[in-house]
């Protein structure tokens, strides 16, 4: 237990007012021998290991005595604030039974008289979980094996409740939960059965040193998920707080919060082991520990808040049954998708790589049909278009089938993004022909709804950026569709993925896995300059964790799989590899370098594909595909 934690409890709790000391009244009225006398008493109280900063409040409290002083803080509150149902109300007053200034004896004196056992201190469970009442409960950690427990400063503060406070039990065994219905008792984060259990880690307490009050910025949420160092784990120079104290009121129950390191760390917890229980199908505990989620991400600041904010909102439409449906008006998600690609470089990763491979695969061909599995607003075409008009010996003539799905309205928004198009290939002399599609599902094409023409007449590319993902909760989708595009006999397939593997058949596995890659994903906004084109992006992707968390079956359509499982997918396919070549990697690494200067950002070459990732996190991979000459010859 640090020094800081004493101060703050100190301007808490209404301790008896200390007595005047006549002598150092007279001190002060001696002018510069009263200063010396200052002096030497402040000399004495450091030669005698005495904390300097509670020193200067009147409190006489050993360096080594800082963790049983602070104990003994919280173990007399509890008995002061059930002070009149227990017949204690004499503690509560403001009656001066002894000279405080010797802190430690004081609060032994005072507990002696109401005969409070010793409780079992354990400094790492000191820092309790903020908004969780400290009732008959103790915390238990949940494992994880990206985080390492963590220290920080603790300050103590009350939240009214309508529930009384009841004192805490000390027994070490008691990890029994009640009803969530009950309302005598809050629920903790409690070890359950599985995968989510930590065992509580004890820490010598005389190896922690000391240490001043430190900032708390935040730490991101792949700071924790990943064990990286943070800022605000680092101790910082900072004046002490002094805390207003509370009202007197029986219907107050206390709360800690921590560091946000700390406190993060915490959630992280209590979002596995909620998940655990949802595995199990203890759905009591599961509502009980998605509330208490609810209270520590408030606590939270910048991405790790908004986090595990959307993903405990997943958790709770699956708790409570009540499953989002399908977004009904698409025009929403695509204008969700605009703001995405203005926040960050994903999509324009995406685009550039992807039409860097097509227009290496159709180099010299004079007349061209790109059909788009992902047109939306066609934001990926007019930068081909404008390569393809500085082609030289002049521009190919262009055709462009675009699918997409019908809009809530019954408008035709697919021939709207036609005319812009068109206008555009008007402004730079290319010849341009256009088709909109609408389809529910990629698995309903037919090669013959698309009007393709011999292949000596024109050449063909395929594109899909994060559509193919939705066809794997149809069986047999996506191997329909795999064969209707070589039905089309193209020069190249590109395909842009999530690089996560969200697909998998246990919940508890595809949640640590999406937690991991949303915490990752949204660090990296974080340095978004655009306001709104920030929170909209966070709303894109918090749509896509609540589809991952809270449903199934045929409404789960985000089930993201990894490149490693994409290429098998292929190969069975009977689909052969382009190796997307060293040019797109290094216009890829100079797109990056004129975002944001690319900090952070960083792509990497795999095994002929290019992946765009945020610091050590791979989070989308493109590749490039082509049907192999046999079964070209089959069909």
């Amino acid at each position: 237990m640090k020094g800081e934690h004493q101060i703050h409890q100190l301007n808490q709790y209404p301790l008896p007012q200390q007595h005047p000391d006549p002598s150092m009244a007279s001190a002060s009225a001696g002018g510069g021998f009263g200063k010396a006398k200052m002096w030497e008493d402040e000399s004495q109280r450091m030669d005698g290991g005495m904390d300097e900063l509670l020193a200067v409040l009147g409190y006489k409290v050993r360096s080594s005595d800082m963790a049983d002083v602070a104990q003994k803080l919280e173990q007399l509150e509890e008995f002061m604030g059930c002070a009149q149902e227990d017949g204690l109300s004499q503690l509560a007053s403001d009656t001066v039974h002894y000279n405080p200034s010797d802190l430690s004896t004081w609060l032994e004196t005072m507990i002696s008289e109401i005969n409070v056992p010793p409780p079992n201190f354990d400094p790492l469970m000191g820092g309790a979980v903020a908004g969780i009442q400290l009732s008959q409960q103790q915390v238990q950690l949940v494992d994880d094996p990206f985080l390492a427990p963590a220290e920080s400063s603790i300050t103590t503060v009350d939240f009214p409740d309508h529930r009384k406070s009841k004192s805490m039990s000390t027994s070490p065994t008691q990890n029994v939960f009640e009803d969530c219905n009950s309302s005598s008792s809050y629920y903790d984060f409690k070890s359950i059965p599985g995968n989510a259990v930590f065992t509580k880690t004890r820490l010598d307490s005389s190896s922690r040193e000391p240490k001043r009050l430190k900032s708390s910025s935040g730490s991101s949420p792949s700071d924790l998920l990943f064990n990286r160092p943070a800022a605000s784990s680092l101790p910082q120079p900072q004046q002490p707080i002094s805390l207003p104290a509370p009202a007197e009121s029986s219907s107050t129950r206390p709360a800690l919060l921590v560091d946000s390191q700390e406190n993060g760390v915490r959630l992280v917890h209590g979002l596995m082991a909620c998940a655990e229980a949802v595995q199990q199908n203890n759905f009591n505990l599961a509502k009980a520990l998605v509330t208490q989620i609810g209270y520590l991400a408030g606590s939270q600041a910048g991405a790790m808040r908004k986090v595990a904010t959307f993903f405990a909102e997943a958790l709770a439409h699956r708790i409570f049954r009540v499953y989002p449906q399908p977004p009904i008006d698409h025009s929403f998600s695509d204008m969700l998708q605009m703001h995405f690609y203005e926040t960050c470089p994903y999509l324009k990763f995406a685009h550039f790589t992807a039409n860097q491979a097509i227009l290496e695969s159709l180099h010299g061909k004079t007349r061209v049909h790109v059909i788009d599995f992902s047109m939306n607003q066609g934001m990926q075409w007019p930068a081909l278009m404008q390569a393809l008009a500085l082609r030289p010996g002049g521009p190919p003539a262009f055709r462009l089938t675009g699918i997409g799905p019908p809009a809530s309205d019954n408008s035709d928004h697919l021939q709207e993004v036609g005319w812009k198009l068109a206008q555009l290939a008007e402004t730079i002399h290319v010849e341009f022909e256009y088709r909109g599609f609408v389809a529910n599902s990629l698995a309903d094409l037919d090669a013959s709804m698309l009007e393709l023409r011999p292949s000596e007449a024109e050449s063909v590319a395929v594109n899909s950026v994060f559509e193919l993902h939705k066809l794997l909760a149809r069986p047999g989708a996506i191997e329909k569709v795999l064969s209707v595009v070589k039905q089309m006999k193209p020069e190249i397939l590109t395909v842009v993925e999530q690089e996560a593997n969200h697909n998998g058949p246990v919940f508890m596995d595809r949640f640590n896995e999406s937690l991991h890659y949303y915490s990752t994903l949204f660090d990296s906004l974080e340095g978004s300059a655009n306001s709104q084109d920030k929170v909209m992006s966070e709303v894109y992707l918090g749509k896509q964790i609540c589809n991952v968390v809270a449903c199934e079956g045929l409404d789960r359509v985000e089930r993201h799989e990894t490149l490693t499982q994409w290429r098998a997918r292929f190969d069975s396919a009977d689909f052969v590899p382009v190796h997307l070549g060293s040019n797109a990697f290094k216009q890829a690494s100079m797109l990056l370098a004129l975002f944001a200067g690319g900090d952070g950002y960083r792509v990497e070459e795999n095994d002929g594909c290019l992946m765009l990732g945020w610091h050590t996190r791979p989070l989308i991979a493109t590749s490039a595909w082509k049907p192999s000459s046999n079964s070209v010859i089959a069909h």
